[in-house]
């Protein structure tokens, strides 16, 4: 299921690392929960809706802006929209005007979902016990977007199968650098195709790809 928020215009510049805000606008909904776990069970998209300042300092929504909450979790659903409910307000004058639900539809057996927001793969890396970021044309993104994905739906309890694969026919996948909590992570917009049971693909749908899914990477459409 998703819920697709639509907000107000802003009347400060919205910066460009607004995700925390948002991320944390969600957990406020929420109150007291458990989900920060390394993997979410839900996905956050960015704000679509606006154009960046001629300043170059930030976005503008003149005409209000929508993101969405998606998750196969209906009791967060309800909870996120209770909490909305009682506190609208986002940051930089923007708050919830209006909600939508959607029910996750049905795709079949293989579908090809776009990116609405950055999706982010990482590795551990031996050589310095660090971290490497991995993009389409790499060896192993398809083999750690499917292994994520699976330990979602181990996560959820469901026994169904799918793969993940970048679209290797997209000639022009965009590299995006963000700063969430003072640490650079790079993503890439470039669609997905996933195949496997239709419980599986609908899953994805919800849960969006890759990494970081719970502060805004990989949320599908």
């Amino acid at each position: 299921m998703r819920i697709y928020l639509r907000l107000t215009p802003n009347t400060e510049t919205v910066p460009f690392d607004y995700q925390r805000a948002l991320v944390g606008a969600f957990h406020k909904w929420l109150g007291e929960n458990e989900l920060h776990d390394e993997i979410s069970l839900y996905s956050l998209s960015w704000l679509y809706g606006g154009k960046m300042r001629r300043d170059k300092k930030g976005y503008d929504f003149q005409h209000g802006a929508e993101f969405f909450i998606s998750s196969p979790l209906e009791s967060l659903h309800k909870s996120a929209v209770s909490g909305l409910f009682k506190d609208e307000k986002i940051q930089w004058g923007m708050r919830v005007e209006e909600v939508r639900m959607r029910t996750t539809p049905d795709f079949g057996e293989r579908q090809r979902f776009f990116a609405q927001s950055p999706i982010f793969i990482k590795k551990h890396r031996e050589a310095d016990n660090g971290q490497q970021f991995i993009f389409p044309g790499d060896e192993e993104a398809g083999a750690l977007m499917t292994a994520t994905l699976q330990k979602k739906l181990a996560r959820a309890g469901l026994g169904s199968h799918a793969t993940v694969a970048f679209d290797p026919e997209y000639q022009n996948p965009k590299t995006k650098k963000i700063t969430f909590n003072k640490i650079d992570l790079i993503g890439t917009f470039c669609p997905v195709i996933v195949e496997g049971d239709p419980e599986a693909v609908r899953f994805a749908w919800d849960v969006g790809v890759g990494h970081s899914t719970g502060i805004g990477f990989g949320a599908l459409r």
